[in-house]
């Protein structure tokens, strides 16, 4: 369709062209509210070669512009000699008839078709272009998005602002090319966290600019704007001090400000109020004030969070507060298996790596080759869609919005038992079938002969690309008791077990951590890792609660399958004993 509109706005009137306008600006509307592309790598690497033929349009339209002004100044250039000649005997220069026609000529003529020739716009190319290009630029939400993601990278993985505005993080690649946040970047960065009264980010990333333009970075941001946000945000958390002395440095730069001259005043009448209260209590009370402003010192940082494991998870994710002894470590081993002399693996055994004990936690090596990995990419890389998580309360899959939405899931806080929105998901995923290609077909046969369990009551081959900071937060696999209908319609059981593949390598971040027994797999391209998420009884392993670390740099992309317990009777006895 948009083929057929293109040509319509570069050549009808100008009614109609608006016309177009205003259509290609609904359709930009409607169909990129839902892209959501910074919960995907993958898809956002599109957005690259859209920016690259933009700049190739915007190149085509400046040279059209030069062109254009090259015409004018050698007309300019011609007129300039020819009338200062003619000027220097106007009768004598039009008693000659050739003169005086051309004069006739130029004014009449030539002068209208220069008229024209500056009147004409040579943006209508580009322009067309751009408006048409818009219906895949991100919108607002994605760049809230993305900011949030830098600020969630910052706190796991215990960043400072400048090692992230100078773009020197961990495991970055020095060929890659990068340019650093700029005092605009760290300004909006900070505004996104004002906005959800996040004083801490606030701050910390109002300083970073303040910073770089005490080091003579220029900006369109004036100093005093910065200030101001700065200055508010420290007395947000309780710094009356700190938030005078900003307050002054921005009066000085804007004596009028009317808002900065208020606040100082207010501020140092709380900051009087406060000494006279400190001057009049006895010992105890100082000594009780002065704990009481440490513990508060110490409390200051990020904002109340929804996550009671979030600590925990993130110690983990940073390679921090694994639990494994030494003696437990001499058990683990590496061996070849052939899964009971099964006969594709007699001659040809798979690479078998223990991860972790309690739960059983297998990697098995070299499971995908490249080719299939990128076969299995190449396939879900259209269909993928924003990761969608199963619902608690109803058991109905939902999508899991990390950012503001009006469809947003909910789960039961397991401080408050209220229901809360679920956070903490951020990725796109897909779901490929047996039959769409003999790959995947062949993947899932592969899965049935190592780990010996019935893959047709399992679930599809889900794929899943992670975007900016992409995690996926502690969550189960299998359904608790208090989710009694959470697999209902599938009509095969709960999840038993779960094979996770790693179709690309991380250079930083993105390990797969177990929060409750203080576990770290980390990705390794083409080996895959699998679990039983219940006991052979049939009751919950709830050791088994996991989550995907941030990614802080790379793609992160994996496949898993999920066992359901239908077709496992024979496969994988049942038994009384509940931990078993």
């Amino acid at each position: 369709m948009l083929s057929g509109i293109r040509p319509l706005c570069g050549s009808a009137k100008m009614e109609l062209r608006g016309v177009c306008y205003v259509l290609l600006t609904c359709l930009f509307y409607t169909s990129s509210a839902d892209k959501d592309f910074f919960t995907s790598i993958g898809q956002m690497t599109d957005l690259l070669y859209t920016e690259k033929d933009l700049v190739t349009s915007l190149k085509d339209y400046i040279r059209a512009e030069e062109d254009k002004l090259e015409q004018v100044k050698k007309w300019a250039e011609k007129l300039d000699v020819l009338s200062a000649t003619a000027t220097q005997d106007p009768e004598g220069f039009l008693g000659h008839p050739v003169n005086a026609f051309k004069l006739m000529k130029r004014l009449n003529t030539e002068w209208g078709e220069l008229e024209n020739l500056v009147l004409k716009d040579m943006s209508d190319g580009f322009i067309s272009n751009l408006t048409i290009q818009r219906q895949y630029f991100p919108n607002d939400d994605d760049q809230t998005g993305a900011a949030k993601a830098l600020m969630r990278l910052q706190d796991t993985y215990r960043l400072d602002t400048h090692t992230i505005s100078s773009g020197e993080l961990p495991g970055t690649n020095k060929d890659v090319a990068m340019s650093p946040m700029t005092v605009e970047d760290c300004f909006e960065l900070g505004k996104i966290a004002y906005s959800d009264a996040d004083y801490y980010h606030t701050e910390l990333w109002m300083e970073q600019a303040l910073k770089q333009l005490d080091g003579g970075e220029e900006s369109s941001v004036d100093m005093v704007t910065i200030l101001d946000y700065l200055s508010y945000s420290i007395y947000q958390q309780g710094e009356l001090e700190r938030a005078l002395d900003y307050t002054k440095r921005l009066l000085k730069l804007d004596s009028a400000h009317q808002r900065a001259n208020g606040n100082q005043k207010y501020f140092e009448y709380q900051l009087a109020k406060q000494n006279k209260v400190e001057e009049e209590e006895g010992q105890k009370e100082k000594e009780k004030r002065e704990r009481e402003k440490r513990e508060a010192s110490d409390k200051k940082g990020r904002p109340a969070d929804y996550l009671p494991e979030r600590r925990k998870y993130e110690q983990l994710c940073r390679g921090e507060g694994i639990k494994m002894t030494p003696r437990r470590q001499s058990r683990m081993f590496c061996r070849y298996s052939d899964n009971n002399r099964h006969p594709l693996y007699v001659l040809g055994p798979v690479k078998q790596e223990d991860e972790w004990d309690r739960p059983r936690i297998i990697r098995y090596h070299d499971i995908l080759s490249n080719s299939e990995i990128e076969k299995v990419k190449e396939l879900a890389k259209p269909r993928l869609r924003r990761a969608t998580i199963s619902n608690p309360i109803t058991g109905v899959l939902e999508t899991a919005h990390y950012r503001i939405s009006k469809r947003r899931t909910t789960v039961h806080d397991p401080q408050t038992g209220k229901l809360t929105t679920a956070h903490y998901r951020v990725s796109k995923s897909a779901w490929l079938t047996a039959y769409e290609d003999p790959v995947v077909d062949k993947i899932n046969q592969r899965i049935e002969d190592i780990t010996g369990l019935n893959v047709k009551t399992a679930e599809e081959l889900q794929v899943a690309n992670y975007g900016v900071g992409g995690q996926y937060e502690p969550h189960f696999d299998f359904g608790r008791k208090d989710e009694p209908d959470a697999f209902k319609e599938l009509g095969t059981g709960n999840r038993i077990a779960t094979w996770l593949i790693y179709m690309s390598d991380v250079p930083s971040g993105g390990a797969t951590v177990f929060t409750d027994v203080g576990a770290a797999v980390w990705p390794k391209k083409g080996s895959a890792v699998f679990w039983y998420n219940l006991f052979a009884s049939g009751e919950g392993d709830y050791s088994t609660r996991h989550a995907a670390c941030p990614v802080l740099v790379g793609n992160k992309w994996v496949s898993n399958k999920w066992m359901h317990e239908r077709g496992q009777e024979f496969r994988r006895r049942c038994t009384l004993n509940e931990s078993e």
